[in-house]
């Protein structure tokens, strides 16, 4: 049995962070239900690399990266019919996630309160830019806009420089994703000794503001606001920094003194060992600037295996992706996707547990692939369902984009 197969999921989100947060419970059994409009659906079923001539290989990556192994229904909520079957499926779930701005939900009428009417164990997880309330609530935004607000951004690159955007979404999956798939699990934890369910509120500018723990902490005990360029993490140090070698780039964390020590011993240069914590632009960094340009990558890599001082190349994605150590760890899987013309391969796990591992599920759903079926499972009638199909409150499996949804 798997760690979450006793958990019944609600996901009315939408694109990157619920998605990702709903991902990782699918992944460890429990079961996901994407609650879809009776339009264009997820976003991210026609988002760019979805436009015309797109092959399928390419459509199903995208889409099955996030929504692996879950089911869809197609509602629409501006209908009294199509809240009615929200209002019974909460009834029968212990999670709901979704991501519309603070409020959409319950001009709707089927915002947490009246959810909780239906079922009071329901966890209730929303997912914002700004969270619930202050006075950002009605504002949009996206993961940059969020790291420019809480300063990590402007924290990121060299002294003099531009900010320098990250490869990877930070807010959206640190902040939002992963501080919202703890928020539930906290949730449902103490449900057990409560009984009930409770709201969790999960702002991904505050969530990507709390991996600045140890930055604003310095600052909020002496008062001299960190600048870009100077975090000692942050390249501010000659011994914890990237370096071009002859052919790339590597990457130095010889923070503490052992490593850094034995560098220096490595490369016969004993006499930069007292200077370890000197920054960017001074004589000690010229010296190991060119000490790196002496070599490849690869024969740095080679020293690495020899000196133990936290030296490792820096890969390309493809050069990662395609590394004895994702392989071994299991982070590249295979899946079968109807429509593909291959198995598509995606990300695996991150998290491994020795017993009840999580496992990549599969396929994803098509959009409204599932609504006859779970309308029928909360007791509808056939002719009910017609009718709910008819009327357009719910939809069956879609092939386009249409439009129903508030933004």
């Amino acid at each position: 049995m798997s760690a979450l197969s006793d958990i019944r999921v609600l996901d009315l989100s939408r694109l990157f962070p619920g998605g990702f947060c709903s991902l990782l419970l699918a992944d460890f059994g429990a079961e996901v239900l994407k609650v879809e409009d009776t339009g264009m659906g997820d976003y991210i079923r026609w988002s760019p690399p979805f436009h015309e001539g797109a092959d399928a290989s390419a459509k199903s990556a995208l889409f099955l990266a996030l929504n692996r192994g879950k089911r869809s229904i197609r509602l629409n909520l501006k209908e009294e019919a199509g809240r009615e079957v929200l209002l019974r499926l909460a009834r029968e779930y212990d999670v709901l996630l979704e991501s519309f701005r603070p409020g959409v939900m319950e001009r709707l009428g089927v915002g947490y309160e009246r959810l909780r009417e239906e079922n009071p164990r329901l966890v209730y997880c929303a997912i914002t830019g700004y969270g619930q309330d202050g006075p950002y609530t009605e504002r949009s935004g996206h993961d940059m806009n969020y790291l420019g607000l809480n300063g990590l951004l402007g924290l990121t690159g060299e002294a003099g420089g531009p900010p320098v955007p990250p490869g990877g979404q930070i807010a959206d999956l640190g902040g939002g994703a992963l501080m919202a798939a703890f928020g539930i699990m906290a949730a449902l934890r103490e449900r057990e000794r409560s009984g009930e369910g409770q709201l969790v509120d999960v702002s991904m500018f505050d969530g990507s503001l709390s991996w600045l723990a140890l930055v604003a902490a310095k600052y909020l005990a002496d008062g001299t606001p960190p600048r870009r360029g100077e975090l000692e993490l942050a390249g501010g140090l000659i011994c914890y920094r990237p370096y071009a070698c002859s052919d790339g780039w590597v990457t130095l964390g010889a923070l503490e003194p052992k490593f850094w020590r034995e560098w220096c011993h490595g490369v016969g240069r004993e006499d930069l060992v007292e200077r370890q914590f000197e920054g960017p632009g001074s004589d000690a960094h010229a010296e190991v600037e060119r000490i790196f340009l002496e070599r490849t990558r690869a024969e740095w890599q080679a020293f690495a295996s020899d000196h133990d001082c936290c030296l490792e190349p820096l890969l390309d994605l493809d050069e990662a992706l395609d590394s004895e150590l994702v392989r071994a760890r299991e982070m590249v899987v295979a899946l079968d996707q109807p429509g593909a013309e291959s198995d598509v391969r995606l990300l695996g796990v991150p998290v491994k547990l020795s017993r009840t591992p999580g496992t990549p599920a599969g396929p994803g759903p098509a959009l409204g692939e599932h609504t006859r079926e779970v309308l029928s499972s909360l007791g509808y009638a056939d002719e009910e369902i017609a009718a709910l199909l008819e009327s357009g409150s719910a939809g069956g499996p879609a092939q386009g984009p249409q439009g129903s949804f508030p933004a």
